[in-house]
């Protein structure tokens, strides 16, 4: 059975937008370089058609585990989120070391620390969920234990 694993609305729709484009637009243009590969000549010799098809093979993949993830997605509905307590679909704004920092908690899928979107699961995720204005929760990281101090809370 596959792991379940949840998804804000926005990811989830972030993952259906990729599997469309890839089923659709990516499909149709691979389709298309392998045509105008297999006008070249022996395919034995044609690295065109090779690279073709090896895209071919890479979006096929990619589809599939696109239709896993969203077969097995649990969309966690913020609409019934206390909007004063951090959860999934969350924006936190906190004070780490003097300064300002705001983290929107995500699934583990929609992870990205290079624009602040924590994971639910991550260190700092799961100390900052259930957490509320004015709570200041410790994570332990590899480089120590760090305290956040949340200043506010509200729906991303």
């Amino acid at each position: 059975m596959a792991e379940i694993l949840k998804y804000t609305k926005e990811g989830f729709e972030k993952l259906k937008e990729e599997y469309d484009f890839r089923t659709k637009e990516e499909r149709e243009r691979i389709k298309v370089a392998i045509a105008e590969a297999r006008s070249f000549g022996d395919l034995s010799e044609n690295a065109e058609y090779d690279e073709a098809r090896n895209e071919q093979a890479k979006n096929e993949a990619r589809i599939k585990e696109l239709d896993e993830l969203i077969q097995h997605a649990v969309v966690v509905d913020d609409a019934h989120l206390d909007a004063e307590t951090v959860g999934l679909g969350s924006a936190v704004k906190v004070e780490r070391d003097g300064k300002e920092v705001e983290y929107k908690i995500v699934g583990s899928n929609e992870a990205d620390p290079f624009v602040n979107k924590v994971s639910d699961m991550s260190p700092v995720g799961k100390a900052l969920v259930g957490a509320r204005k004015g709570d200041v929760v410790q994570v332990d990281i590899p480089a120590g234990t760090i305290r956040l101090k949340v200043l506010d809370v509200y729906k991303a």
